[in-house]
């Protein structure tokens, strides 16, 4: 058999020069989504893909088979409580899509989920949305908003059927079944229902992709009357919409990466003049929930001025300009992250020693009642608490080790009721596997957090552990990191991460600075003119797996996307010595010249994060240093690297990965690139095709690895 050819992308040199700096860009010409020579282009690159990994064809599906037998395919989701009905979702075997349903309170005074059983009839149920029937007919299915209204009237749903993030806005009428005339096309995502069920919110986006302009569109009117409520005209801020769990204000919310601006309109008037909360100050963020203390309208609102790791005060809602309590202040190392205010009390988020923590926040006393939890490393958080004043607190919690598991917390008594936990097939045991945080040292003395979990029948892997002891045989290690927005990469289960670790390989996060695992102050060290300490951490951390005798150089392989795509390109041309491959994930690999384009989508909201090379010298020299497609480099070994994209993507356009392998292969480098033709910035949709994409990047990390047999 022959060996296959790489695609030779053709030189079209283009010239751009800013700041006095001249870059020719030979492959600029592939930014051109229409030409059928770019998606000739592509075509190519997906085949040339698919011949240099044909020989994985059966590790793939082995994997793809592992997925799925480990998953429960018909399945139900716990169901969450909101007016009179139980709320859950359906996952049918050999369906790509979930399928929503409802069904009736036994009482009013129900609140314990009714127990659900896979495969079998719920009484009374209604089916209220079936993704596998909306999904007919088309490549690419997703759901931007999905809301029913109070009264359980009506159903507000919101289709993409192309990977855009461009939503067509629908009502359903549940009695019936039937969707009313409201068409809405181009929406962003989130939008809802009024209280009333007589409006829909929603938002529509610039030409750059920026949410700029809430609407409200009245039932059964035609969308061309709808009436603009807001409109931000600063390029740098988003804007979105939704109402405060109270059901008595809208919150219009603006922001960018490091301002925001909140406005109040009151639910029963809503084309009101929305009344701002506070006035916008440049480097103040805040965000506010509404509360009845004490029969008064109060406001608690988490803001960061003057307090980099955040303070919660209390102010009127009637004048939130006046006077404020502090009920949490600001403690550094504590980052207060959300307030969820229910009627009698709240819930609090935060992260403290790089774990998230949650809380019940008294109203009378101010004190913060913390959820213990018995692991060391663990994910916890409140979600799918639509109702008001509710006896309990929905919570999901997991580990790398613990499958996602939900509860209700009943505030008054601190008792964990355990509603379900993810079942995962094929006899797996928690205490097979191994977790443990680790520190390495970063160039500039800085401690960066790994974490790492195994398959202990393989060993522990060397290292530090709890006793302070180490030693064993170096293992293939699987090294993922991400670093930017201040996400944190969080402790979670994963069943398809089972498919590497029974195979023996470690899987490790580095929790770069740029991330928000340690507070702002971990954020603010690795963006702007700090960038460059993101990608030096996860060298850092490549390098104290290796000198620990975790992992040797010719077994480390390591994984990011989108901005830790960036991460990825960056690590390739400084440490490219460490890995023996990478795999990038949409990722942002030319990140200077979209940044350097306000034309192109959320370019301009981007400049808070990566800095402003358009009109600064200092920044632009500064992006142009650390940009993986700038800086290929002539002479350098490179690891393997496998780039993924997708075609419609509107986040990370797939010409930045396009442009980087044909730039690595110049060079080279053994680099390539698969493009999803009909996909977003996520990937594919439906959850077979999900596992399929899965299943073709571990077992391309695996051939890398050396473990195409195991």
């Amino acid at each position: 058999m022959s060996t296959p050819v790489p695609p030779v992308a053709p030189v079209h040199p283009v010239t751009r020069t800013h700041h006095g700096d001249e870059v020719v860009d030979r492959y600029e010409w592939l930014r051109a989504k229409e030409d059928a020579d770019v998606i000739a282009h592509l075509e190519a690159e997906n085949a040339y893909t698919a011949q240099r990994t044909a020989h994985l064809a059966g590790l793939r599906e082995r994997i793809f088979d592992e997925i799925k037998g480990r998953t429960l395919e018909t399945d139900l989701s716990v169901p969450t409580r909101q007016g009179d009905w139980w709320y859950y979702g359906r996952t049918v075997e050999g369906q790509q899509y979930g399928i929503h349903c409802r069904a009736p309170l036994a009482s009013p005074d129900d609140w314990t989920p009714p127990l659900l059983t896979p495969g079998e009839p719920v009484p009374g149920e209604i089916v209220l949305l079936d993704g596998n029937v909306e999904a007919t007919g088309h490549e690419f299915f997703s759901l931007g908003s999905f809301d029913v209204s109070t009264d359980g009237a009506r159903l507000l749903y919101g289709v993409d059927v192309a990977g855009d993030e461009r939503y067509t806005l629908r009502v359903r009428d549940l009695t019936t079944g039937e969707d009313l005339a409201d068409v809405v096309e181009n929406t962003s995502s989130g939008a809802c229902f009024s209280p009333d069920g007589r409006f829909v919110v929603y938002t529509t986006v610039d030409d750059a992709w920026r949410p700029d302009t809430v609407w409200l569109h009245e039932v059964g009117t035609d969308a061309d009357d709808d009436a603009r409520l807001f409109h931000e005209p600063d390029e740098r801020y988003w804007v979105g919409a939704g109402f405060t769990r109270s059901e008595r204000y809208l919150v219009i919310e603006v922001g960018s990466s490091i301002t925001s601006e909140e406005y109040l309109v009151p639910a029963s008037d809503l084309r009101a003049e929305p009344r701002s909360i506070w006035p916008r100050r440049e480097g103040v963020e805040y965000s506010a929930t509404h509360a009845i203390v004490g029969g008064e309208d109060v406001l608690y609102v988490l803001h960061n001025e003057n307090a980099l790791d955040f303070e919660l005060v209390r102010v009127s809602a009637t004048d939130p300009g006046g006077a404020r309590t502090v009920v949490l202040p600001h403690v550094p190392g504590r980052r207060l992250l959300d307030v969820s205010a229910f009627r009698d009390w709240a819930v609090v988020s935060y992260r403290r020693e790089g774990l998230a923590r949650m809380g019940i926040l008294e109203y009378a006393s101010g004190s913060v009642r913390e959820l213990a939890f018995e692991e060391e490393l663990y994910t916890a958080g409140a979600s799918g608490n639509p109702e008001w004043a509710p006896p309990v607190v929905r919570l999901g919690y997991g580990s790398f080790v613990t499958p996602g598991t939900v509860y209700d917390y009943v505030v008054a008594t601190g008792e964990f009721l355990l509603r379900k936990r993810q079942p995962v097939l094929g006899g797996y045991d928690p205490a097979e596997y191994g977790q443990r945080r680790e520190w390495a040292t970063a160039s500039d003395g800085t401690r960066v957090p790994v974490s790492l979990v195994w398959k202990r029948s393989f060993g522990d892997p060397p290292g530090e552990s709890h006793d302070g002891a180490s030693g064993g045989a170096a293992r293939p290690v699987h090294l993922y990191g991400y670093g930017s927005y201040e996400h944190s990469i969080e402790p979670g289960f994963s069943v398809a991460r089972l498919s590497m670790l029974d195979r023996g390989v470690v899987f490790a996060i580095a929790h770069v600075r740029g991330g928000g695992e340690l507070g702002r102050q971990w954020y603010e060290d690795g963006k702007l003119r700090h960038k460059r300490n993101t990608f030096t951490d996860f060298v850092a951390v490549a390098s104290h797996l290796v000198a620990t005798g975790t992992t040797t150089p010719s077994l480390l392989v390591a994984e990011g996307g989108s901005a830790g795509g960036l991460l990825m390109g960056a690590v390739a041309n400084l440490a490219p010595e460490l890995f023996a491959g990478i795999l990038a994930d949409v990722p942002f690999v030319d990140a200077l010249t979209t940044i350097l384009d306000p034309s192109l989508p959320l370019t301009v909201i981007e400049w808070d994060e990566w800095g402003d090379p358009l009109h600064d010298a200092d920044v632009y020299a500064y992006m142009k240093s650390y940009s993986p497609y700038e800086n290929v480099r002539d002479g350098v070994r490179y690891p393997r690297i496998l780039a993924v994209t997708s075609l419609n993507d509107t986040r990370v356009y797939y010409v930045e990965p396009a442009k980087w392998v044909a730039r690595l292969r110049e060079v080279g480098a053994d680099a390539l690139l698969k493009c999803e033709m009909v996909a977003g910035h996520g990937g594919v949709s439906g959850r077979y095709n999900s596992w399929h994409q899965r299943a073709f990047e571990l077992a391309w990390l695996l051939d890398v690895l050396g473990l195409t047999d195991a």
